[in-house]
């Protein structure tokens, strides 16, 4: 699962991302506001962690403005705010589940079955991407290409998925960037690049044309067709 983080505490960042990833999901963090709304808004998130009191943008703003979207990713508060007018606020804005700083983690986990459980937004076929000769389990995370599973690195399994997800549409490498690794990594770093030589060697079964297209100076997309 993918997993939003926005967080200025970097100890309760760390805490939220090391925890998370140890169960198996991908996390990305940001630590004010307005980063947060920026990847709410273009990243492909399945859950969003959102404190209230962060710079530059409070969280309650950031909740209306995707539900105003209608980006209905669900969607907890997590803040030290701890009233019950604070509470009833939180949910009244649109927030699936509103904990109260400090919390336990086993309590979060929990939170977060029940969020995801309850929520309409993960269909079966949302689960199973599949893409030409691509095939790619969001709750198994397993990869394969014409039924071969393939081993992947974490950030090569978000690249990927990332694609997939939007077959055709053309990813800039900030975007890139952005959503894989968050926004605090130098955009002038040639890291994308990498990574997607690494994954054609992976997935290409022709060696004609490349699944993934260079769209030069622009960045890249997945063709279908190929």
């Amino acid at each position: 699962m993918r997993i939003l983080i926005v967080e200025d505490e970097v100890r309760i960042a760390d805490f939220l991302q090391r925890g998370l990833r140890a169960e198996g999901h991908f996390c990305v963090v940001a630590n004010d506001g307005e980063a947060g709304l920026s990847l709410a808004l273009e990243g492909d998130f399945d859950l969003l962690l959102l404190d209230m009191m962060l710079p530059i943008m409070h969280g309650r703003d950031i909740c209306q403005h995707l539900r105003m979207k209608q980006i209905n990713t669900p969607l907890i508060i997590l803040s030290a705010m701890d009233s019950l007018d604070d509470v009833i606020a939180g949910l009244r804005m649109g927030a699936d589940d509103y904990m109260t700083k400090p919390f336990s983690f086993e309590e979060l986990l929990a939170r977060i079955e029940t969020v995801m459980r309850r929520s309409s937004e993960v269909t079966v076929e949302e689960q199973c991407l599949t893409v030409g000769s691509l095939a790619f389990d969001r709750q198994s995370l397993r990869f394969s290409v014409d039924g071969d599973v393939i081993n992947m690195t974490a950030k090569e399994l978000a690249i990927i998925e990332l694609l997939m997800s939007h077959p055709g549409t053309l990813f800039s490498r900030e975007r890139i960037l952005s959503n894989v690794w968050g926004l605090n990594m130098d955009p002038l770093t040639n890291v994308v690049d990498v990574y997607i030589g690494k994954l054609r060697k992976k997935i290409d079964t022709s060696e004609a044309e490349s699944m993934i297209e260079t769209v030069r100076g622009l960045g890249y997309r997945l063709n279908p067709k190929v």
